[in-house]
This record gives structure tokens, sequence and C-alpha cells, in this order.
């Protein structure tokens, strides 16, 4: 299991933070996804089998918002 934290440009609406917070726990692998609205991040735990953080970078850019930086931990 992994810790992935990416990092936002801002968030400007709820919706906008429901829909990230959907489309990331859509992917096989992720366990817990957590969207913080007013720091711009999202926190996910991972299976590293399954997806990685560059995967989750992808899916959050396909739904047009913009991921300035992945960090991953392992847990």
């Amino acid at each position: 299991m992994e810790k992935v934290i990416l990092q936002l440009g801002a968030l400007t609406c709820p919706s906008c933070m429901q829909k990230i917070e959907a489309g990331v726990a859509s992917q096989p692998g992720v366990k817990n996804v957590k969207v913080l609205f007013n720091a711009s991040k999202v926190k996910a735990e991972i299976d590293s089998a399954a997806t990685s953080g560059e995967q989750l970078k992808t899916v959050i850019e396909k739904l047009g918002y913009d991921v300035q930086s992945v960090k991953v931990k392992e847990l």
C-alpha cells in the first residue's frame, strides 16, 4: 500500500471536489480517497500493484484539472 498526495491547481467549487473524488475512487486499486478543498489536494491510499500516482494524475487531468505535483509514500 502507498499513500499518494496530489497537489492541484485551485479548486473553485465543491462540485469540482466531488467530481475528482468520484473519478479517483473509481480507479482499480484505490482504497481510500479524500479531496481537501481548501488545500487543493487529493490524498489517496492505493495498491501499487493495481495503480500509481501517475495514473491518478492522468485521471484528474482528463477530468479537466491541473495537477502540479505527485508525492508517493510507502505505508
